[in-house]
């Protein structure tokens, strides 16, 4: 069962990157991406229940992913939010728990973690694509 993702990442690199490791190693769809906070709150607010992981950066060509956490704080009890950012700070982090992020992971340092969160803390109670 795939996990239905949604990506809010400004860098291709990064998307390039991300999002076949997704596919390949916590069987995840990435459904669609944004790389504004405009964009991603759009998206959310015309599809709030087709996604099971928001995948968020801090960093955005417009706006930032706390104003994303501050926009999706009424999803559904399965649906988990995720940021994954280079600039990962104890106050950071306390900062985007405090906005309801699940979990708060560095891009440098902690991808082994997020895959294995990934892997282990899946959202149910949704439909998900075979």
């Amino acid at each position: 069962m795939a996990l239905i993702t949604f990506l809010v990442e400004d860098n291709k690199t990064i998307r390039d990157n991300l999002v076949p490791a997704l596919e390949d190693l916590v069987n995840g769809q990435v459904v669609g991406f944004a790389e504004t906070e405009t964009d991603a709150l759009a998206w959310l607010a015309l599809h709030p229940h087709d996604w099971q992981l928001l995948i968020v950066d801090l960093f955005l060509k417009e706006g930032s992913g706390l104003g994303v956490l501050s926009g999706c704080k009424a999803r559904s009890p399965g649906q988990r939010v995720v940021v994954l950012s280079n600039y990962v700070t104890a106050d950071i982090r306390a900062r985007c728990e405090a906005l309801g992020a699940d979990a708060v992971f560095d891009k440098s340092r902690d991808l082994d973690a997020f895959i294995e969160y990934c892997n282990t803390d899946r959202p149910s109670g949704f439909a998900t694509l075979a």
